[in-house]
């Protein structure tokens, strides 16, 4: 079933079930994200990027976690919207290697385009920058891992346990030291990424790479 709604004063339609996110991409109207995944049944909306204004609701919202409703009013363009978006993004930037010319992600990179979109540069002034003291993971058999590059939003650890059922990856310890980490090269389970470069194509920001062959 087709659902009609207002978004930034255009009328969209939209399938029934679909996150407010998904209809407003689907429409050609950008919301910044980092973490959404169309088919994530419950996504975590960790980055704080893709809120919106709704008709009706005190607050703005996260548009990944809300499912599209007949009649529907919103707005994506608020100051206050814009404000909860760039607070966000300059929080990230402040732990996040900015070396753009040294990454394999540069001028792909959604970090970078949400930068522009939204007019924020990438390496913000009033915020003190802290970083991860190990630059390079390389322990796992097949994937460099950049822990200052992530923005931890967790998509490779959705994309590899939707192919192989389970996920060679996964999050480790807690608040500013969180990383997404990767069971040991002797573990089975890392096999599977042989010919598998999934968490790579999925990654936002270049935080993961393949070894090359030697």
């Amino acid at each position: 079933m087709m659902l009609k709604l207002r978004v930034d004063n255009q009328e969209i339609e939209a399938r029934e079930g679909k996150t407010l996110l998904q209809a407003c991409l689907d429409n050609q109207i950008y919301v910044p994200n980092l973490c959404y995944l169309e088919d994530m049944e419950s996504p975590s909306a960790s980055c704080r990027m893709c809120f919106v204004e709704i008709e009706g609701t005190p607050q703005p919202v996260p548009s990944c976690t809300v499912q599209v409703k007949n009649d529907m009013v919103v707005k994506t363009d608020t100051p206050a919207v814009r404000q909860l978006q760039r607070t966000a993004l300059r929080l990230l930037l402040s732990v996040h290697d900015v070396d753009c010319k040294n990454c394999h992600a540069n001028k792909k990179c959604e970090l970078q385009n949400i930068a522009k979109f939204l007019k924020v540069g990438l390496k913000p002034k009033r915020l003190e920058r802290y970083l991860k003291e190990t630059l390079i993971d390389e322990t796992h058999p097949f994937l460099i891992h950049y822990p200052n590059r992530c923005v931890l939003c967790g998509k490779c650890v959705h994309i590899c346990r939707g192919k192989h059922g389970e996920s060679v990856l996964t999050f480790a310890r807690r608040g500013f030291d969180t990383i997404i980490s990767t069971y040991s090269a002797t573990d089975e389970s890392s096999l599977t990424c042989g010919d598998c470069d999934t968490c790579v194509k999925a990654c936002p920001v270049g935080a993961l790479a393949v070894k090359e062959s030697s």
